[in-house]
């Protein structure tokens, strides 16, 4: 059996990441692992620089005096968007299966990596101009983190992030 892969996404995966994931597993009996956050962890003054160097400035401002978002509405988010997923992942490698991840999303892929010592891991997530840019995204924390290669796709289309 072959090393399990663990997937972190902050999006629902669909049929465009099932091609990357397929490919990625290549016909093996890997195991994998989705990982979906309950709390993305927004950060006000970044995202309203991603969404103004998106030229999305009506986004920008109505996002940036928008009240937190509720815990339970989040949760159930994150339910819905692991359950679609799942189903979009079906019958690749030996099985897919799922959690959602409270905490730290990084923290939560690093440990859910040495847990089960895989030697693959995967980011998947929509562009974010700032946090690419500088290096500070998800997958290049974890490649910190866990001292091994990190790959980082962009949901929904065939293009790999800068990790």
């Amino acid at each position: 059996m072959s090393d399990p892969i663990v997937i972190l996404s902050e999006e629902p995966l669909g049929r465009d990441d099932r091609v990357n994931i397929a490919k990625l597993v290549d016909g093996s009996d890997a195991p994998i692992v989705v990982l979906v956050p309950a709390n993305t962890e927004r950060h006000l003054l970044v995202d309203f620089l991603e969404n103004l160097s998106m030229l999305e400035v009506a986004k920008a401002f109505r996002e940036l005096l928008s009240q937190a978002p509720d815990p339970e509405v989040e949760r159930a988010s994150a339910q819905s968007a692991l359950a679609a997923s799942l189903e979009a992942l079906e019958g690749l490698g030996s099985g897919v299966t799922g959690e959602i991840v409270d905490g730290g999303a990084v923290a939560g892929l690093v440990a859910k990596v040495k847990a089960l010592n895989a030697s693959q891991a995967v980011v998947v997530t929509r562009p974010h101009a700032i946090a690419d840019t500088f290096h500070t995204d998800w997958a290049n924390q974890a490649q910190d983190q866990l001292g091994l290669p990190v790959l980082h796709l962009y949901a929904g289309s065939g293009f790999i992030g800068d990790s």
